[in-house]
């Protein structure tokens, strides 16, 4: 297995990270996010349930970039995480992966963090996870920058969950309020149950 010099992924993460900093803050969800019962500042514009959800650009596993409209007539349900190798992270996209996709077969089930596609693909493989398919934001921000979910001077993603109709309007969206929290599950089926 070829590893990539930790140096190398640093200076990665590190201009990625820099590109981010010309952000505006996201007014739509202002004051809703605490990490250790601190408020954290999200960078990038925001959505908000009825709109059309916007257009994204991130790579999958092999930094092939994937974008929303390649799921184009199909229901989509994004969770995001800050980084998969977290208790919480961990939990909520093995949650995902095993008790939603399952029950919703026909429906898109992706996971967006800011990890590297190498670190995505070794969690995967290590947790079994094989029905949700993971999907980096690490390149260009790019998710992060249309959400609105780019913690600042953190370079990570606040954990949210949003469900896209198959027009791709949102129809869903939950954002947590506290980092260290799980997503409320039962919401998320009651308005998946709605599709």
């Amino acid at each position: 297995m070829r590893r990539v010099p930790f140096i190398t992924t640093t200076i990665f993460a590190l201009s990625c990270f820099s590109a981010s900093a010309a952000l505006d803050e996201n007014q739509v969800d202002k004051g809703k996010v605490t990490a250790g019962g601190k408020p954290v500042t999200l960078l990038g514009s925001g959505v908000t349930v009825g709109e059309q959800a916007p257009s994204f650009k991130v790579v999958n596993a092999d930094f092939t970039p994937v974008s929303l409209s390649q799921f184009d007539g199909k229901a989509v349900v994004i969770s995001v995480v800050p980084s998969l190798d977290t208790g919480i992270c961990s939990l909520q996209t093995k949650y995902f992966n095993e008790k939603v996709a399952a029950q919703y077969p026909n429906i898109v089930m992706l996971t967006i963090s800011t990890d590297l596609p190498f670190a995505q693909k070794r969690f995967c493989k290590q947790e079994g996870v094989d029905k949700v398919q993971t999907l980096s934001d690490a390149v260009w921000r790019n998710f992060g920058e249309q959400y609105g979910l780019l913690i600042k001077d953190m370079g990570l993603l606040s954990r949210a969950v949003f469900i896209l109709d198959k027009d791709h309007k949102v129809k869903y969206k939950q954002l947590i309020s506290n980092l260290a929290s799980e997503p409320n599950y039962a919401d998320v089926i009651k308005s998946l149950d709605t599709l």
